[in-house]
């Protein structure tokens, strides 16, 4: 069954918008969440973003990123959906084993898009930038699920990073 973007919209917000009191990774506090497990463990709901996530997909991607740990199940997902190879940002390289960053694919010379959950200014996804380029990364851009910052959306404290939103706020709180 194919849903409309719109129609996406609205379940996704049905799912997972949360009222109270929350304070979000940026510091700033909201009274509304949008909580990404709701949607992203709903197999109704992932498969259905992972195609809309999937059409803002720059053309040279040749590997897609998530970014741990919302971004790592729908990056699976949109792999599965384009073929793609899947690499996970860990927020900090492992202590352990690899002592890699990124695990699942060498993202060294390659053209790499992030894949995250929901974005309000881009602090985790400023520090995935940072890991990636000293890991030799050419990455294009960030595609999320929901942007739910203020105005255009843009990483504050990376800025030339495209930001290709599937959703916005203002989409679900429709």
């Amino acid at each position: 069954m194919t849903v409309s973007k719109s129609e996406l919209a609205q379940q996704m917000a049905a799912a997972a918008t949360l009222h109270g009191e929350f304070t979000l990774r940026s510091g700033k506090v909201s009274n509304i969440y949008f909580d990404k497990y709701r949607f992203e463990g709903d197999p109704k709901l992932l498969l259905p973003l992972a195609k809309e996530m999937a059409k803002l997909l720059p053309a040279e991607t040749e590997i897609i990123a998530g970014l741990e740990l919302g971004g790592v199940p729908l990056v699976t997902a949109i792999s599965l959906e384009t073929g793609l190879p899947a690499a996970f940002v860990r927020k900090e390289a492992k202590t352990y084993g690899t002592c890699r960053a990124i695990e699942g694919q060498d993202v060294a010379g390659m053209k790499v898009t992030f894949i995250e959950d929901v974005i309000t200014t881009g602090g985790a996804v400023a520090d995935a930038h940072a890991l990636a380029v000293a890991e030799g990364a050419d990455v294009l851009a960030v595609v999320c699920a929901i942007w739910r910052g203020e105005g255009v959306p843009m990483i504050t404290n990376a800025p030339e990073l495209t930001v290709l939103p599937a959703f916005t706020r203002d989409d679900l709180e429709q």
